[in-house]
């Protein structure tokens, strides 16, 4: 293995390969999350919501109710809850 100042050169050079092929699969992952909001926004989605709703299907149950209670308990703090919202 060829070493250049200390460094496994070879190795080096396939850790960055790797990950600028992890980057191009990154973007072509991200396009296709976009062009797949922009077609829920095609059928008449919201896609603000539909991105909360991603978000908030990642959580586990406890986290998910948590964040519900401080939601419901900030709206309430400023005088909004959700039936009031409008």
């Amino acid at each position: 293995m060829a070493k250049t100042g200390g460094i496994a050169a070879d190795r080096l050079k396939q850790i960055v390969a790797r990950i600028e092929r992890l980057e191009e699969d990154k973007k072509a992952v991200a396009d296709d999350i976009k062009e797949v909001y922009a077609e829920a926004k095609g059928a008449g989605f919201d896609t603000k919501i539909l991105r909360q709703v991603i978000r908030l299907r990642k959580l586990d149950g406890a986290e998910y109710q948590e964040q519900e209670a401080l939601l419901e308990l900030y709206l309430q703090a400023i005088g909004l809850t959700h039936q009031n919202a409008a």
